[in-house]
């Protein structure tokens, strides 16, 4: 049986652990763990966010660059510049991802009547909607943190004000900036996540001949996370790239992208060529291992816990 078609296989002692437990006490348990992963996640990877959308935004050359600028200029608090945006919208948006991915795995399961769920394409497609249930507060949320780390000024921004700001020049659609461009991300960074992950740790239940992925250990967690974390940015960070100079760009006659993908993706090419495209993955890597690693070990470890 090739990888693209090899399936989940469990042992009647896991059956616990596949997504068909439909009860309200298992679905607030699956948007509980995923609200402590996601602030986990954010804790972690706060600093080095802010240097990814630097890079991604200005005329920057390296990571090392922006660091010694934001830490001569703003400070080393700057470092968490946008900080609660992100970890009160980070921690739904995980608890939305959590939630889509296991809720979608049910209803696949249900529909096809099949005990066993495919890796691929069913776990892709699962992690997808996760993505793409992740997207109405995904957007909003990181567009206020962009534009408070994009920022060069030494003062703290208030989120109220920047919120007041965006509605009174551009409305309610303002809001929502770069909803399409973060949506074809979510669709495909999830996909990917789930799938990576999930692939792992199954061949860490066959190769140690689990009968539960409860008992893979704390580092074995970390380490598939940390995988599926890179996995995820290395399959779309283009359209990353992109969303950041959206929902960075300037308001009203400020604007240089009025919100279009293509005219981002054009002025990105021109100024900064292919390579323009991959500005700012080295930090962004750096900070998926520990944020993907630890947001997927406290997933888990909350579900055990939970029960």
């Amino acid at each position: 049986m090739s990888d693209a078609a090899e399936v989940y296989e469990y042992e009647e002692a896991d059956i616990k652990n596949l997504p068909i437990d439909n009860t309200l006490s298992r679905k607030i348990k699956d948007i509980v763990a995923g609200f402590i992963g996601g602030a986990v996640q954010v804790l972690i990877g706060q600093p080095a966010d802010l240097v990814k959308i630097r890079l991604q935004t200005t005329n920057a050359n390296s990571s090392i660059q922006v660091i010694k600028d934001v830490w001569q200029n703003e400070g080393i608090l700057a470092f968490y510049k946008g900080t609660l945006p992100p970890l009160i919208g980070v921690g739904v948006c995980v608890s939305l991802q959590f939630y889509g991915f296991h809720e979608t795995k049910r209803q696949i399961l249900q529909y096809t009547g099949q005990k066993q769920l495919n890796l691929w394409p069913q776990t892709y497609i699962a992690g997808a909607m996760a993505g793409v249930v992740n997207t109405p507060v995904a957007s909003p949320v990181e567009q206020l943190r962009i534009l408070s780390q994009s920022s060069k000024t030494g003062q703290s921004i208030s989120m109220l004000n920047t919120i007041k700001q965006i509605y009174n020049t551009q409305g309610f659609k303002g809001i929502y900036r770069g909803f399409n461009i973060t949506l074809l991300r979510e669709f495909q960074a999830y996909g990917v996540w789930f799938l990576i992950y999930e692939t792992i740790i199954q061949k860490l239940i066959k190769y140690h001949k689990f009968k539960s992925r409860d008992s893979i250990s704390t580092p074995e967690l970390l380490a598939s996370g940390a995988l599926a974390g890179n996995a995820l940015w290395l399959s779309s960070y283009p359209l990353d790239v992109i969303k950041s100079n959206i929902q960075s760009d300037g308001f009203g006659a400020n604007s240089k992208f009025k919100g279009s993908i293509a005219k981002a993706a054009r002025y990105i090419y021109q100024n900064h060529g292919y390579m323009g495209f991959w500005r700012g993955l080295t930090p962004c890597l750096l900070r998926a291992v520990p944020c993907s690693a630890g947001t997927f070990a406290s997933v888990e470890l909350a579900l055990r816990v939970m029960g």
